[in-house]
């Protein structure tokens, strides 16, 4: 049996097991206290496996589930040598919002390309415009960051707090993303392999 020695003797296994129980439920909320009740913000809901799970956000039409029907297929093709493309690139993925971060994300995206779509109904693909209309939207100077793509094209990557947005205004549309930063953190795509 095994045993750890404390001041005043020795705690058997048993003992221990009590103690972890008694431990485990320190600090935790019941359901009419959870977090965020009465604020007007969602939780932050889990799955049992601790992922994130996400909820309708205000103005978004949640996307049915696609059915999938499976049919007969031939044989399998054969197995090809392991691709390590995703491995060794896994540090320029961005990682997703989740919960009210991505419904503030969203909302983000929305304001962005409101402020961007009257340069480009205009041809105006100069990285200075880019840059007052994205500063104007209250993002500081210092973490917004814009460059020219050619004579009509503009990416832009802005570091806001608690989320990263980034796109590019081409005279077709306006694109825009906000992600919780990229795996070897920060706003800005790293450069290079691993």
């Amino acid at each position: 049996m095994t045993t750890i020695r404390t001041r005043r003797g020795r705690l058997g296994i048993p003992a221990l097991a009590a103690l972890a129980v008694l431990a485990a439920g320190c600090g935790t909320k019941h359901a009419d206290t959870a977090q965020g009740a009465g604020t007007g913000t969602p939780p932050a809901a889990t799955t049992a496996q601790g992922k994130p799970v996400d909820f309708p956000c205000p103005g978004e039409t949640p996307t049915p589930t696609p059915t999938v029907t499976r049919t007969a297929s031939p044989a399998a093709p054969p197995a090809l040598p392991p691709d390590h493309y995703a491995e060794n690139h896994g540090f320029k993925l961005q990682l997703p919002l989740h919960g009210q971060s991505r419904c503030d994300g969203l909302a983000a995206v929305q304001r962005v390309k409101a402020a961007l779509e009257p340069l480009r109904m205009g041809n105006d693909y100069t990285p200075d415009s880019t840059r007052a209309r994205l500063t104007g939207l209250g993002y500081p100077a210092d973490r917004v960051r814009v460059q020219a793509i050619g004579r009509t094209t503009v990416g832009f990557t802005v570091d806001a707090t608690g989320m990263c947005l980034a796109g590019t205004m081409i005279p077709d549309s306006t694109q825009a993303e906000a992600f919780a930063g990229y795996a070897d953190g920060g706003c800005e795509e790293p450069r290079g392999g691993h």
